[in-house]
């Protein structure tokens, strides 16, 4: 399978194959997928619907057909509680086209090993280059590998939160009034 952040773990990656193709014919792509431990294992399925925003009629479509694939290749031997969620706004980024995708967006970056001393990387993302992601921290750009990455999402900011609303109206997946609201009550408390 391609080398990505979408599944780290040996389960996880096969999960993600049995997963992939099942919520991909439905029109949505993976962004994540986890098995946790604990005394139940949740198995917590991160999807997108390119385009557009994923809803919890959404959720419950992919958890319904996702759960029916896995009874029949059953590769979890514990019992476990199914978690379907869209990535939400501070986001996983999981592939190497989110890099791209949200170039000048405030990130978290985290890798695997030491990087001149350091596993943890926080700045705005400066797009990519061959197979490195860029960001531009406080002493100056870094290039990282994408295979050095261990994980990776986007920060909760202001500016972020005003683009997905925008997105969101564009789409016309927000009413006006609704998004006038919110930007009030946003406005009155700055």
């Amino acid at each position: 399978m391609s080398n990505d952040l979408i599944a780290k773990t040996a389960i996880d990656r096969r999960l993600a194959e049995i997963i992939t193709p099942v919520i991909e014919d439905m029109g949505y792509a993976l962004v994540r997928v986890r098995l946790m431990g604990g005394k139940t294992h949740t198995l917590q399925i991160m999807a997108e619907k390119p385009g557009s925003a994923i809803e919890v009629d959404d959720c419950a479509e992919i958890s319904n057909a996702v759960s029916a694939v896995l009874d029949v290749e059953d590769p979890i031997t514990d019992t476990y509680t199914l978690e379907v969620s869209s990535p939400g706004i501070d986001r996983p980024l999981t592939r190497l086209s989110h890099f791209e995708e949200y170039e000048g967006y405030e990130a978290k970056l985290e890798t695997s090993e030491l990087i001149d001393g350091r596993k943890r990387f926080k700045g705005v993302l400066a797009g990519v280059e061959d197979d490195e992601v860029l960001i531009n921290i406080d002493e100056g750009t870094v290039g990282l590998k994408f295979d050095w990455l261990s994980d990776a999402k986007l920060v909760l900011t202001d500016e972020l939160i005003k683009e997905m609303l925008k997105a969101r109206k564009a789409a016309g997946e927000l009413n006006e009034d609704a998004f006038d609201e919110i930007e009030t009550e946003r406005s009155e408390e700055d």
